[in-house]
């Protein structure tokens, strides 16, 4: 590397080539030194130029974020077709339903919802010491509680070590609410395997529509992403001509977003950032520092409710 500096009028001479070259490691840690004090410098004055939150901020700036990003499981509930005649849409509505369902029940990241596995009714439950070695979880119905229980080891997320787990599992039964049961049944008796036809069976949750080449109806990173997106387009824009879609101002965007929903609701609902953490099973540092889009008159708001109730006592 040293051997093919040349000179740059202006900037670097040809005396300066020859002192780098005849003590390279000095000269390395000079221009790390350098690097540092240059990388405060630009902390002081940079800016964001793209707001990782305009595609969600109709959800954001409503007063309860969940309810308003609910409205767009809502749509597809509406729009759904008739299983008779359409029964590929059908099964494709159903699995955005869920996606977008599960994603705000459990504030999962892309990958460990995409990787999610489904312990079919009626077969033993994976054991967890296999769910750890393969680094995912799975839907599975719970017996104890009645209910679908979602169990995901925690060397399956991105922030394993997090004070979140403490080593423990990610454990949480889904709720019997708005359908949610039912359409769960309904996608795997039914629905799933019309999507992965003749294709192999991953043996994931969610599966995607397989074409007559696919040889598995696995997703990956790029094709969750798209779905999920393709879901907010069909169902959650509000289009001023054909009157669908259930947000006006909503734009395109990916899975990840809704973790940021669920952070904010509950930031407007508690200022807690260590109850919003529970959320997306993270840290209130985090949270704080990177969802925490908390407005100075919602922490009023929130201030004034609790004073508000020793008036109403009187």
């Amino acid at each position: 590397m040293g051997s093919s500096l040349r000179p740059i009028e202006g900037l670097v001479t040809e005396a300066d080539i020859i002192a780098v070259q005849s003590d390279w490691p000095a000269a390395c840690d000079r221009m790390y030194k350098h690097a540092r004090r240059r990388i405060k410098e630009i902390d002081r004055v940079a800016r964001v130029h793209r707001d990782p939150f305009e595609p969600i901020l109709p959800v954001l700036e409503a007063p309860s974020p969940v309810g308003e990003y609910r409205k767009i499981t809502e749509e597809i509930l509406l729009r759904m077709p008739d299983e008779r005649y359409n029964a590929r849409a059908t099964a494709e509505a159903v699995r955005a339903f869920l996606m977008l369902r599960i994603g705000l029940h459990t504030g999962l990241r892309q990958k460990n919802l995409r990787e999610l596995l489904l312990c079919q009714p009626g077969t033993l439950p994976t054991s967890e010491r296999k769910l750890e070695d393969t680094k995912r979880g799975e839907l599975r119905w719970s017996s104890r509680d009645q209910g679908w229980e979602i169990l995901i080891p925690s060397v399956a997320f991105k922030n394993a070590n997090s004070s979140f787990f403490g080593s423990k599992p990610f454990r949480l039964i889904l709720p019997d609410l708005g359908r949610l049961y039912e359409l769960i049944e309904a996608w795997i008796e039914r629905h799933r395997a019309r999507l992965i036809g003749e294709a192999a069976d991953p043996g994931t949750f969610f599966v995607k529509t397989a074409k007559k080449i696919s040889t598995n109806a696995a997703y990956c990173q790029n094709t969750f992403y798209e779905a999920w997106r393709t879901a907010i387009q069909r169902y959650g824009i509000y289009n001023p001509w054909t009157k669908r879609g259930a947000i006006e101002g909503l734009l395109p965007h990916g899975p990840h977003n809704v973790r940021d929903v669920l952070a904010t609701h509950i930031l407007k609902r508690t200022g807690s950032y260590e109850q919003a953490s529970y959320a997306i099973q993270d840290t209130p540092d985090m949270v704080a520092q990177h969802y925490g889009r908390f407005l100075p008159q919602d922490k009023s708001e929130i201030a004034a409710r609790i004073l508000n109730q020793v008036w109403e006592a009187a």
